[in-house]
């Protein structure tokens, strides 16, 4: 039985760490078949872009301002996501006999293996189909639609996610909020309006009460280890390892060359 790598962080850390996090582990593995199974949460709110976005034309800099919320830029792709009282989760892998070579099929599958945690906790998830092309090729936040082998709810996405590619090895990750969190989603984007209305399901609104972060963790880590035959193994992080998630946190995401204009570091 294969082994997967599971790191599960327990206390909320800052936006820029938790992408430090996984560029690490992206890169970690290039010379390795490895997979990394991550959980982890957000100490504050926080608003993360997709790396080609410009920033004026999606997020609302004045209120993220007067409301003391983060901002910072994902190295995967995609649209603006609003992180606050959710669970988020990555999988960084070079393992290409677990996973296809290719960045839809790759997706498909571990959405397939949310969906498999999701049914854990009581939730009938299912992929969703092609989003309407004011969605794919506009400014949009990501929870406004789903789009293709997405997960949504009663037609309402319940998990976003992006992905990138370094030849074989690749890092996703995905938010799955707890909370709905729709008003304030839409305060943090510049679209008003219909046109930046949010369809966004939440676990407790699903499930009609709260729940907590352990809980829903491990109803997904054993989702992922039924669905793809792995057993998960922990994982704590060496000083060495700290030492140089602290230097990308420093060099790229807490550089506003970085966030606001996207300059290489």
């Amino acid at each position: 039985m294969k082994e997967w790598k599971l790191i599960v962080d327990k206390i909320p850390l800052k936006g820029s760490l938790n992408m430090a996090v996984d560029e690490y582990l992206l890169h970690s593995i290039e010379k390795d078949s490895l997979t990394y199974l991550r959980f982890y949460q957000w100490e504050r709110p926080t608003v993360s872009v997709g790396y080609s976005q410009k920033i004026k034309k999606v997020v609302n800099l004045n209120y993220c301002l007067r409301n003391s919320i983060d901002i910072v830029r994902r190295i995967t792709g995609g649209k603006l996501v609003l992180h606050h009282q959710e669970i988020t989760y990555s999988v960084c892998s070079s393992d290409n006999k677990t996973f296809p070579p290719t960045l839809s099929e790759s997706y498909r599958f571990i959405s397939e293996a949310l969906i498999h945690g999701l049914k854990k906790m009581g939730i009938d998830a299912y992929l969703a189909s092609e989003a309407p092309a004011s969605y794919t090729k506009g400014n949009l936040p990501c929870f406004s639609y789903p789009a293709r082998n997405e997960i949504e709810v009663d037609g309402k996405k319940i998990v976003g996610s992006a992905q990138k590619r370094l030849g074989s090895r690749f890092v996703q990750h995905g938010s799955i909020p707890v909370e709905d969190n729709g008003d304030l989603l839409e305060s943090v984007s510049s679209l008003k309006g219909r046109e930046g209305r949010v369809r966004m399901a939440s676990l407790s609104r699903v499930l009609d009460r709260k729940v907590s972060f352990g809980w829903a963790v491990d109803c997904l880590a054993e989702g992922f280890s039924e669905y793809f035959g792995i057993k998960m193994v922990p994982k704590n992080f060496k000083v060495k390892e700290m030492e140089k998630i602290s230097e990308i946190q420093r060099n790229r995401y807490e550089n506003k060359d970085w966030t606001f204009y996207r300059k290489e570091c």
